[in-house]
Parts: C-alpha cells; structure tokens; sequence
C-alpha cells in the first residue's frame, strides 16, 4: 500500500510513534512526482528546496502537532504562494512571484502540511477539461487519453495518481467537482464564504471558492477543518461557528432525507452513469434513508446564467491584467492603448478571450438589463428551488457529471459541449450550497462521481452523507493503474 493510500488518522499515528518522519513522507511525494508527471502534467511549479526544509524543521520539532501535519499538499496554481510562482497556467502570469500568501495557504503552514508544488489548471480556472492551459494539458491517471476534468485538472490528478496526500482546487461552477469525479477522487466544493478567497485569483467572485480534493471523505473532513474560517481581509468571508467536521462522520444516515431532482437524470446522461447513481441510492436505502424524486424546475437555464453571470465577472476581474502592474508586457508599444491590446492579446488564450468578450457584451449599454440583470433573477429562482426542496429534505443528490472522462482533444473545438459538462455541478455554485463528489463505480473502467449537495454551511450532513456511503463500499479504494 502506498503511504498515500492511508488514512490521514493512521499516517498521524505512524508520525507519532516514529515510524515514519515527514522527510520520508515528502521524499515519498517527490519521487512519485518524478516517476509519474510526465505521463500526466500535474504540476507547473515544484518546490522541492522548499519542501524538504520545511519537512527537516518538521522532523526536529517539539510540541503540539497541527492538524495536517507532515502531510505533502499541492495548490492550485491560482492561489498565490508567497516566492513560489503563481500563473494562473497563463502566459500572462508567467513571471509574477507574489510577494505574500492567501489565507488558505497561511492556515495550512498553521496546520503544518508541506507545500511541494504549483498544480495545472486550465487557464484563469476558465475550462472543463484542463486543455486550456497555456503550458500543457493533464492526463487522467486513469486513461492519459483523456481528460482529467477541469479547471482544477492537475488538482485532482495528482491525488488520484498518488503525487501529493491531497490538493487544494477552486471551484466556480464545478471545478472541484467535475475533475474529482472523472478522476475518482473526493472533490468538496464548501459553502460560499466559508473558506477564504483572500488570495485566490479572481475568476468570478461571487462564484469562486477554495476547497480540498482527497482520497476519502475523513481527509476531506479534516483539510476543511483546517482552512475553513471567517477572515477579515476577505469582504464575502462568513463569520459563522466552525464545528468538528470529523465528529460528523458516524457512519449513521438512518432517517436520512434524501431528495433526488428528476432534472439531472434526463437527456445527456450516460445511461452508465444514471445506472451507478441509482444504485447508489439503493444503497442508502440499506442504510435506512429515504429518497425521493423532486423537481428543480429552473435547472435547464442555469449553464446560461452561470456562462453570461461568471463570464461578466471575468470581464471585469481580467480588467487589472494591462501590462502595467505586473505579468507580461508588451514590447515597445507605440502608445498605452496599444499597451493594453498587444499585451492582452499575447497574455491571454482563446478561451479567456472568449469569456471577456462574451462578459464585456452583456454588461455592456444596452444590453446590460437583457443579458446580465436578467441572469441574476434566474439565479435567485434558481436558489430559490434549493430553498424550497431543504425545508423537506437534508440533502440533495444527483450525478457529478453527465458522463464519464471525455477524450483529450473531443470537445476542445466545440465550446457549447464542453460547457454542458458541468450542467449537474451549476446549480449548487450558484446557490451557493455546499457539495460534495465521491465515486460511486465505474462505467467502461473509468469513474463515476456521486455528488451530494446540502443545505448553506451544513458541511457536517453533506460529509457524513457522503462518508457513510464510502463506508459501505470500496470504490474510493480504487487506484488507476498507472
């Protein structure tokens, strides 16, 4: 068994009783980086100076442990590290160093976990399968073929492929989600606000939100304790209780209301993939939850009110990469406008480009009230769905995505297809719900994801949802063979 492969609670108490040093855990995560990332292009950044100091300062400590201590994590490569390069997997980003840390990465040196590297991702998180990225695609660990999901694709490779103990991704409409279900990993997207986006480069900010990728639900359990948290310097950070997530994990779902939306099991779902969910609530059933079938009625117009909403915050997010202040710039430009424009034009890639033009249009005058506007009320119908299915149900549980992995170069070419890949992870980014993706099976030997979706700061039953159900199967024990 790999020393990843553990429990983050049994490599805790092999740090403990010595039979283990955090030196050989980081070696153990450097050297898998060096057999594998070739095949799968995960990371961007490695740091590996700075990991094994900082596991040799660990190793000669005294005194109380943190929470993740020892453990090796990568980082999306849009939440910025304090000396280690931050790109955004853009060339626009390809020389900015940040001169300080996001709130997540200072609580996860609180919670002495070890940084070894940047991950890839698709540029500016703006992607469902990481082939945006300006540097290189990610494989899937489990057929280098194809997709590894996206935009957090390195983030989950490298968990499923044994690089890092776990990673941290940013999720906007299923970018946490999405990947962790074609690579059979465990993907938790937290409710907005409760973890910290101080610090993580702007996508779209009443979107975006950090969370953890891991092997199990117990570890995405104990990363979430960790980096969840009101933080002042973050304005849509919620200053609300933190409880023991991992208390939550009894095991016991019975009584359980589980409400399963008639909407996410229609047309464009693989009938493999409808299959490996019923049986999924099946067993539930065994467990003594009850489900049943409920509509969503709005679901079928939130892909379009999450491109015009997410990609009008783009627009105006990606207003501050000019070439003034930092990134690429162009040069000898003959004037400042033609500053801006060359070196926007050779910073950014299609897709980038193509949500800015896209956002800059619906804020733009005129259309602005039938665009933009208009999407904020479908959102609040939209959430307003979830609203009214939690007064009688704890959770809400669908497929993760409608279909397994896609093959690299499939869909790069047809941007409306790639965009209904996350047609079931939507909703709940723009309701603002938590929710979480577990494997549930495999159809033609790839993943399927399980995603369970909760009432707003309700981590707790999303986790113990999903941990009870990983603890009557094994698919959360199966490991590409890479």
């Amino acid at each position: 068994m790999s020393l990843f492969d553990q429990r983050l609670s049994e490599v805790h108490n092999r740090l403990h009783h010595k039979d283990l040093s955090v030196s050989e855990l980081v070696d153990a995560s450097l050297k898998r980086i060096a057999e594998t990332d070739g095949k799968i292009g995960a990371f961007l950044t490695l740091d590996e100076e700075g990991a094994r100091k900082a596991a040799s300062e660990l190793d000669s400590s005294s005194g109380e442990r943190g929470l993740l201590f020892g453990l090796p994590a990568g980082i999306k490569d849009n939440i910025v590290t304090e000396g280690l390069r931050t790109t955004c997997a853009s060339r626009f980003l390809s020389n900015y160093d940040p001169i300080y840390d996001a709130t997540v990465v200072e609580k996860l040196r609180s919670a002495q976990a070890v940084t070894v590297g940047k991950l890839n991702m698709d540029e500016f998180a703006m992607g469902g399968s990481n082939e945006n990225s300006s540097y290189h695609p990610v494989r899937n660990p489990w057929d280098t073929t194809r997709v590894p999901g996206g935009s957090s694709g390195g983030s989950a490779a490298s968990v499923a492929a044994g690089q890092v103990y776990f990673s941290l991704g940013s999720d906007t409409g299923g970018s946490i989600r999405q990947p962790a279900a074609y690579c059979g990993v465990v993907g938790l997207k937290p409710t907005y606000g409760l973890v910290s986006r101080f610090g993580l480069v702007a996508f779209a900010s009443s979107l975006d939100q950090i969370g953890p990728i891991t092997k199990n639900v117990e570890d995405a359990a104990f990363v979430l304790q960790a980096i969840a948290g009101h933080d002042g310097r973050d304005s849509t950070s919620a200053n609300v209780d933190i409880p023991d997530y991992a208390s939550a994990l009894t095991g016991d779902v019975k009584g359980l209301r589980i409400a399963v939306p008639k909407e996410y099991f229609g047309e464009g779902i693989d009938p493999q993939v409808k299959e490996r969910v019923l049986e999924a609530l099946k067993t539930y059933e065994s467990m003594g939850a009850v489900w049943e079938e409920v509509s969503l009625p709005h679901t079928e117009y939130a892909v379009a009110t999450y491109y015009l909403l997410s990609s009008s915050e783009a627009s105006s997010n990606l207003a501050r990469f000019d070439g003034v202040r930092y990134g690429v710039r162009a040069e000898d430009p003959a004037n400042l406008l033609d500053l801006y424009r060359r070196s926007r034009s050779e910073g950014f890639g299609p897709e980038v480009k193509r949500r800015i033009m896209l956002g800059t249009y619906a804020l733009s005058s005129g259309y602005y009230d039938a665009y933009y506007k208009k999407a904020q009320q479908v959102r609040t119908l939209i959430k307003r769905d979830f609203d009214q299915v939690f007064e009688k149900y704890d959770v809400i549980v669908s497929p993760t995505a409608p279909t397994t992995a896609f093959r690299l170069g499939e869909q790069v070419d047809d941007p409306l297809t790639m965009y209904l890949n996350d047609i079931c992870t939507i909703p709940a980014s723009l309701a603002g719900v938590p929710a979480i993706s577990i494997p549930c099976g495999l159809a033609d030997g790839l993943p399927v994801g399980l995603q369970i979706m909760g009432k707003p700061f309700d981590e707790a039953t999303v986790l113990r949802a999903a941990h009870a159900f990983e603890g009557r199967t094994e698919f959360h024990k199966l490991r590409p063979a890479l």
